[in-house]
């Protein structure tokens, strides 16, 4: 299994009205969500890379009531190199939850737990 890694990017000192922003990242240069598929290995690192965020975050951001995990999708991703963005809410200033937006069919922002369906493989119908 690929294993992942993570580092902090925010750098100003925590507060209770700041977000705290972690991202994940893979070992493996896998380039978008879109290049994931309907099997184990695909599903096993993004579920990996859920478990790694959500536990830094609730960690690091236990008073956040809140928490958002997700990618960008092309051709709103910036970086071409799958990344989990793993988010304690509130954001501040607000108008920062619009780069974190689905904008379904046209790509955008989507949440870990929506991928995490899209490529669950398919469990093989067994003959009787």
């Amino acid at each position: 299994m690929t294993r992942s890694l993570h580092f902090k990017t925010s750098n100003l000192p925590p507060s209770e009205f700041q977000v705290q922003h972690y991202l994940v990242i893979p070992v493996e240069h896998i380039a978008t969500v879109k290049d994931l598929r309907r099997r184990a290995e695909d599903y096993s690192l993004v579920s990996h890379m859920l478990n790694v965020g959500q536990t830094l975050l609730h960690r690091d951001a236990s008073h956040s009531m809140e928490y958002r995990f997700g990618f960008h999708q092309p051709p709103f991703n910036s970086v071409d190199h799958l990344h989990l963005h793993c988010l304690a809410l509130p954001f501040t200033p607000g108008w920062k939850r619009v780069k974190y937006l689905s904008l379904g069919p046209l790509g955008g922002f989507i949440e870990a737990e929506k991928l995490l369906e899209k490529i669950k493989p398919l469990i093989p119908i067994s003959k009787v």
